[in-house]
């Protein structure tokens, strides 16, 4: 038996930090039904690498989070969609909207109108400042929240600065704040039987990624610096290599003195990590010399086989080809689709249970997929 088995989802998100976290809890057994708009479906269905996939609104953005969902349209700003929507919620047990704060309110779907018809219900809103505070009707996406935070302020190298991160990192990091949310809120009802009203903001969010930054700054108000591929000790940064690049993690005295004796340069290590900051340039002169004699995956190999932590930079290419990623089951392969033909992998979980854990059973849906089927479970003709 999944963790979420018997447990049903109504996700009326969009975009990428919603559905990613329903997501979680769809592979995890949950029956994950989608809500989206006839004409107006999701935006991430016409996103992704593959043109011809966006045009059928089943782009690799949608495909990423999609699995084990069943999809249903629904028009929320006509009334008998709306009465459909309240059927629905009757019969949940979480329901997750990301629209601007006080949309589903207007709607007569906010969370005590819900809550009425099931008070088991937990309703979780995603938005990108949070319900209330001075910023509560602003919106954003990924980047924007990455300037807003600090994030892109802290992220490049001295010269080159702020750079957002390549990937969404807030978005995803937000959908797995909330599932973990969702499952606590699941939890606690086992508990207690009362449902939960949760509030969700990928500006929190942001900011518990710089955590021991945002904690340092407190403190004594110093500001996080863009370092580019270094670090504050020189034992754990990046060095160019015969060829390529290769990131050396002898992050702490253990490591380091292992690292320097490996280099044949123990006369460089350090009793204190005030004397590996007081010798930073001489330690990273002595590392760029040294490291440029050997190709970067020479060093990995030799460094990791005596227990110094190290990697040559990789494509994301060469790490999906790694047979370390082939032997977690973190990617699932469909054979096919709906409306899509030949092969194509999806991200499943970032961990494993001995027993009962993610899966994947099903491909992600086309839009409407399912209305006819759950309309029939409500007892709704049409």
């Amino acid at each position: 038996m999944q963790p979420f088995e018997g447990i049903r989802v109504i996700d009326a998100t969009h975009v990428l930090a919603g559905p990613f976290a329903a997501y979680q809890l769809a592979v995890l057994g949950a029956d994950v039904i989608k809500v989206e708009h006839p004409d107006d479906p999701d935006q991430s269905r016409g996103v992704g690498t593959d043109k011809e996939l966006n045009r059928r609104n089943m782009g690799t953005a949608f495909l990423t989070q999609a699995s084990n969902k069943r999809s249903i349209t629904l028009d929320l700003k006509q009334e008998k969609d709306r009465d459909i929507l309240k059927k629905l919620v009757a019969t949940a047990d979480i329901f997750v909207e990301n629209y601007r704060p006080g949309a589903f309110e207007a709607l007569g779907l906010g969370y005590d109108a819900l809550a009425a018809l099931n008070p088991r219900l937990i309703y979780a809103s995603f938005s990108a400042f949070g319900q209330q505070g001075p910023r509560a009707q602003q919106t954003a996406y990924d980047h924007v929240i990455q300037a807003t935070s600090g994030i892109m302020a802290m992220t490049g190298t001295p010269e080159v600065n702020p750079i957002k991160f390549g990937s969404p990192a807030v978005d995803y990091a937000t959908g797995m704040t909330g599932a973990f949310a969702l499952s606590a809120a699941l939890f606690q009802r086992e508990r207690t039987g009362k449902g939960q009203r949760i509030d969700m903001a990928m500006f929190d969010v942001a900011m518990t990624l710089m955590s021991s930054h945002l904690t340092g700054y407190l403190r004594n108000g110093g500001h996080p610096r863009p370092s580019g591929n270094q670090h504050p000790h020189a034992t754990n940064s990046a060095y160019q290599a015969k060829d390529g690049i290769v990131m050396v993690g002898a992050s702490n005295l253990r490591q380091q003195r292992r690292l320097w004796i490996l280099l044949e340069r123990p006369d460089m290590i350090k009793k204190s990590n005030e004397e590996r900051d007081a010798d930073r340039e001489r330690e990273a002169a002595t590392l760029r010399d040294i490291m440029r004699t050997r190709t970067a995956g020479e060093w990995e190999v030799f460094l990791q086989a005596n227990h110094v932590p190290a990697a040559r930079v990789r494509t994301m290419g060469e790490a999906a080809a790694d047979p370390q990623l082939g032997s977690r089951g973190i990617i699932h392969r469909h054979a096919a689709g709906h409306g899509v033909e030949g092969a194509f992998g999806v991200p499943l979980a970032a961990f494993t249970f001995a027993h009962g854990g993610p899966r994947i059973d099903a491909p992600p849906p086309m839009l409407g997929q399912h209305n006819a089927e759950i309309f029939k479970e409500l007892g709704i003709g049409g």
